[in-house]
């Protein structure tokens, strides 16, 4: 399957989750790693948006292109999660629940429904999982951030 990521151009290349480790988001804890991508470029665009502004959007942002291994996903049901699960900022209720599946270190990538629009996904990649090395950059693509987005 392939993912897509967007960030700073000098992490496009990072497989370490050291940003989600560092900061936390909704489905981690910080000191927790993991990789936050979409399912579209265009997914990937509006939550980097929600979590930007124009006086901290920095200049070299570039997509990634990722592959990774069809059976090692594991789709988390509607039901399965916090009834909280949309708010923000993120509850701690949603971290506990992603950071426990990651720590469990069962799954490589974790599917999610976005907050934003819940019919699409995000996909949580797993840094510690023992086939992070299956998961294989395609393509680093630079992107030029358009500020009609008024982020």
């Amino acid at each position: 399957m392939l993912l897509y990521r967007l960030g700073k151009t000098k992490y496009a290349k990072d497989m370490s989750g050291e940003g989600a480790k560092l900061f936390g988001g909704r489905w981690n804890h910080e000191g927790i790693p993991c990789i936050y991508t979409a399912e579209t470029r265009a997914l990937s665009l509006l939550e980097y948006s929600v979590h930007a502004s124009l006086d901290t959007l920095p200049p070299n942002l570039s997509f990634t292109n990722l592959e990774v291994p069809d059976d090692a996903i594991k789709k988390i049901k509607m039901d399965d999660l916090p009834a909280n699960w949309k708010q923000w900022p993120h509850p701690k209720q949603t971290r506990d629940f992603g950071t426990a599946l990651l720590a469990e270190k069962k799954y490589l990538v974790l599917k999610f429904p976005s907050a934003i629009i819940p019919d699409e996904f995000n996909y949580i990649i797993n840094t510690l999982h023992t086939r992070i090395k299956e998961v294989k950059i395609l393509e680093v693509q630079p992107y030029s951030y358009d500020i009609r987005l008024g982020v």
